[in-house]
């Protein structure tokens, strides 16, 4: 019986929706060489990671072993996938591999941190392939939301693996290629050992709908509004767009695109070939000068990015345009859990303006999913008929009723988290290893752990505000003068009706006047000692305890 064995570690994007990083291996025990599947972001929320500007899956276990990766292969274009790239590949160093949109955009992201195009290697479809170590990998063509979305064909000793990627089983999705079954068929006519499987909308019990379908619905909507109309959805889910501006175009308007993630993906799928004949567009200076009604915005910002386009026109006025009473707003896009709050704050300041809104209640007319539903699911099971089934790219309740879903249909299956190793070499698919994983942030332009109590203070600074203690001290180790304390995020007065700042100083003052010599000459314990009778004096007067910084200054 052979030592080596076939492996699968999700370091991010299992137990989760984004941060999608995927590794494989194939060797002896600690001696695999190694692929990643994908490396993308998520993104952050004010309220448990204020000042973040991005989120990434926890790369050491990876980059440690950097000697044994051979490469990276990017599915699709979407920032929970490729989002990452050029933040980790200098400490990854493999050649990173994709298909031609998707590798447009990732060398657009090398070439904005300062890396070689040239790392990144176009690919065409199956059945063309790539050697990487022990494995050889072909892009195999999948619908989704997005342009040259592609599952991952994966060949190694112990057989064939399919890592399918986002996806959903579309015949009509206007842009990019259509969902072959005969093609899946003769792929996994060999024999399939596992089906690594998006999980996203295992709970949707109807079939997926066709990008195709929401085209005349909107084109209805549009043409019915008497005013400006503006709609956003994903900038990256081309095929949506292009539908957009041609509802427009049909209701004799002119486009207009705002935002720069939506010009960059309409200008990457031109460049590539797969958007031949999108419409004419004007500028944003030339749509001041045509009437307000003969206009269709194409905005960012449909999950409530406070920066994005859609954001700045609800609050006023965006690139000089400005929507007001009787204009339409439409969200051709799904709210994603965790941005309800975002997206509403954007509805009321629009619905304060006199616009008219058009959301995903208004029952799935302008929006389908890029992802398979569960009828989806299951006839990709029965088409490729895999030994095992191996959920990702969902939350736990996913993976674990999509474990459900495939053992209902006798199929083994595993429920394996980010951090779970994998040995697929047998029958069934067996937990070898629990491997420590996390998140990294981006906070600003430093790349921070989510251990080092950067973000951790931070909430603390914004729940309970922060206190400057300053003392000085004379050669002797006697104050000089009372210390005084500066405040930030807190109430002027408390209980006493007196002001914070001078109660604290009082007492803090009092206790300075009867610490022992030992205390005064001890700066960790005087500094204990202070942060203790500030605190307890702020719970006293306001009921908080803040963060408190203590400045202790020695005269020599």
């Amino acid at each position: 019986m052979s030592s080596k064995r076939m492996i699968y570690l999700p370091l991010g994007g299992a137990g989760e929706i984004g941060m999608n990083a995927y590794v494989y291996g194939y060797g002896a025990p600690d001696q695999e060489r190694l692929i990643l599947v994908d490396l993308g972001v998520t993104f952050p929320d004010m309220d448990g990671t204020p000042g973040v500007d991005l989120i990434f899956p926890d790369m050491s276990w990876l980059i440690e072993r950097r000697d044994r990766l051979d490469a990276i292969f990017i599915t699709h274009a979407h920032e929970d996938h490729v989002g990452a790239i050029a933040h980790f590949w200098e400490r990854l160093g493999a050649p990173v591999y994709a298909r031609a949109f998707t590798a447009n955009i990732a060398r657009r992201k090398m070439d904005e941190h300062g890396h070689s195009e040239k790392s990144v290697k176009t690919v065409s479809a199956w059945p063309e392939t790539v050697q990487a170590g022990p494995f050889t990998v072909g892009f195999l063509p999948i619908s989704h939301s997005i342009p040259e979305s592609s599952a991952l064909v994966i060949d190694g000793p112990e057989g064939r693996v399919i890592h399918t990627g986002d996806f959903k089983l579309d015949e009509t999705p206007v842009v990019g290629e259509p969902f072959d079954p005969e093609l899946w068929a003769e792929v996994a006519k060999p024999s399939v050992k596992a089906l690594v499987c998006d999980s996203t909308n295992v709970f949707s019990r109807h079939p997926g709908r066709s990008e195709a379908s929401v085209g005349p619905e909107i084109e209805t909507l549009v043409a019915s509004a008497p005013g400006m109309v503006c709609a956003t959805t994903f900038a990256s889910n081309v095929a949506r767009v292009k539908t957009l501006a041609e509802a427009g175009q049909r209701a004799g308007r002119s486009i207009v695109l705002l935002g720069r993630a939506m010009r960059r993906m309409i200008e990457a799928a031109i460049e590539t070939g797969v958007l031949a004949d999108f419409p004419k567009v004007v500028s944003p200076e030339d749509a001041r000068a045509i009437p307000r009604e003969n206009l269709m915005l194409l905005v960012t910002g449909s999950q409530g990015e406070r920066r994005a386009a859609s954001a700045q026109l609800a609050r006023g006025k965006y690139n000089g345009l400005e929507l007001k009473e009787g204009d339409m707003f439409l969200f051709s896009s799904k709210t994603i859990p965790g941005n309800e709050r975002g997206v509403i704050r954007i509805i009321n300041q629009l619905s304060e303006k006199g616009v008219d809104v058009v959301d995903e209640s208004a029952g799935g007319h302008y929006h389908v999913s890029g992802h398979a539903n569960r009828p989806d699911l299951e006839a990709m099971q029965d088409l490729v008929k895999p030994q095992m089934v191996i959920p990702m790219h969902g939350e736990h309740r996913h993976l674990r009723e999509h474990v459900k879903l495939t053992q209902s249909k006798g199929r083994a299956a595993a429920l394996a988290v980010n951090g779970t190793m994998l040995n697929l070499s047998g029958n069934r698919p067996e937990v070898v290893e629990y491997i420590e994983t996390g998140r990294t942030y981006l906070d600003g332009s430093v790349q921070v752990g989510a251990l080092d109590g950067i973000i951790r203070d931070r909430i603390r600074m914004a729940l309970n505000g922060h206190i400057t203690v300053t003392v000085i001290l004379d050669e002797d180790d006697e104050p000089l003068g009372a210390p005084w304390c500066d405040l930030m995020g807190l109430p002027e007065t408390g209980r006493s009706h007196a002001p914070l700042v001078d109660v604290l100083e009082e007492d803090l003052g009092q206790f300075l006047g009867r610490a022992s010599e030992k205390t005064l000459g001890d700066d960790d314990k005087l500094e204990t000692d202070l942060k203790r009778i500030a605190r307890n004096s702020a719970q006293t007067e306001i009921g908080k305890k803040p963060e408190v910084t203590v400045v202790i200054s020695r005269l020599s």
